[in-house]
């Protein structure tokens, strides 16, 4: 069974939304903009890349990614992997062919059926629904977060507030940065 790793920038109050500058959004780029830059801290980031073998993306984080991370050098690892994108109302010729392949799955049961397929591990970027209904339905089993020490109010959020019974984490790994960002990873214990 492959592990489905949910990987976010989340500001302290749990936001998600336009971390990289995406328009629409009266924080965007809060990453970039509020936070020294401090390379050490985004070791996770090349990790995942060398360590993931799919990567899976609702439809937003899809049609935001995908116009951009093709041309992008410092993202070949994941341009060369495999993508998987959940949405019900994209069809084939809304995908772009510069990406490598894609599949277009329809429902959180084509997503526990990939899991049930042969490989490494499927990375979860962006896409703030997804990442929710795949945590409301126990599909996720490892998060990887870069914290911020930012409080930024409204905005998408990575973990819904469906009432539903507790769901445990284990702490495999942590780290703290003198510019306040803070690396969780933590399993989910199911």
């Amino acid at each position: 069974m492959r592990t489905l790793i949910s990987t976010a920038f989340l500001s302290l109050d749990g936001v998600v939304e336009a971390p990289g500058g995406e328009p629409g959004y009266r924080n965007s780029g809060w990453t970039v903009k509020d936070v020294e830059f401090l390379p050490e801290a985004y070791e996770i980031k090349d990790r995942e890349q060398r360590e993931a073998t799919a990567m899976l993306l609702g439809r937003v984080s899809y049609e935001s990614f995908s116009s951009v991370w093709p041309t992008l050098e410092e993202f070949a690892a994941y341009n060369a992997m495999p993508k998987y994108v959940v949405s019900t109302t994209l069809a084939e010729q809304d995908l772009v062919t510069n990406w490598s392949s894609t599949t277009l799955l329809r429902s959180l049961d084509e997503v526990a059926a990939l899991k049930e397929t042969e490989g490494g591990p499927i990375i979860v970027h962006g896409s703030a629904t997804l990442n929710r209904n795949l945590s409301d339905a126990g599909l996720i089993d490892r998060y990887h977060l870069l914290v911020f020490p930012l409080l930024l109010g409204a905005g998408k959020r990575l973990f819904s507030d469906t009432d539903k019974d507790t769901r445990r984490l284990k702490l495999v790994e942590h780290e703290a940065y003198p510019n306040g960002l803070q690396k969780n990873v933590l399993d989910v214990v199911h």
